[in-house]
C-alpha cells in the first residue's frame, strides 16, 4: 500500500511517537510490508482483518524475539517471518489454506 510523501512523513512521526510511548526502543521494521499485509488481508478476508492481522503478526514476532534483547535486526526478521505466514494465508482467501481445519494440520 503505497503512501504519498505527506502520508509517509505523518506515519513516520506517528510511529516514532507511538514507539516512544510504548518504550519500544530501536524498533525497526518495514512499514511498507506491514501496510501491504494490511491491504491484502482487508481485500482477501474482510476490512476488519487488517488490524487483527497486524496485531497478530506483531504478537507472533514479539514471542519469537522474547524480551527484545536480541536486537532490532532479530525483531525485524521475526516481523518479516510472521508477516510472510499471514500474507500466504491472505493468498488462500478467507476460507482456504492450510489453517482452514484449525490446528489439525499443525504441530500444535
Amino acid at each position: 500500500m503505497a503512501v504519498d510523501d505527506d502520508e509517509a512523513q505523518i506515519l513516520a512521526q506517528w510511529s516514532n511517537r507511538l514507539a516512544q510511548a510504548l518504550q519500544l526502543l530501536d524498533l525497526e521494521f518495514d512499514q511498507e510490508m506491514v501496510l501491504d499485509l494490511a491491504r491484502k488481508s482487508a481485500r482477501s478476508v474482510t476490512h476488519a482483518a487488517a488490524p487483527i492481522t497486524s496485531l497478530m503478526v506483531g504478537y507472533a514476532a514479539g514471542l519469537a524475539t522474547g524480551s527484545g534483547s536480541e536486537g532490532s535486526k532479530a525483531s525485524a526478521a521475526a516481523i518479516a517471518q510472521a508477516a510472510g505466514v499471514a500474507a500466504q494465508l491472505c493468498e488462500d482467501g478467507a476460507y482456504g489454506g492450510p489453517a482452514n481445519q484449525g490446528w489439525a494440520d499443525t504441530a500444535q
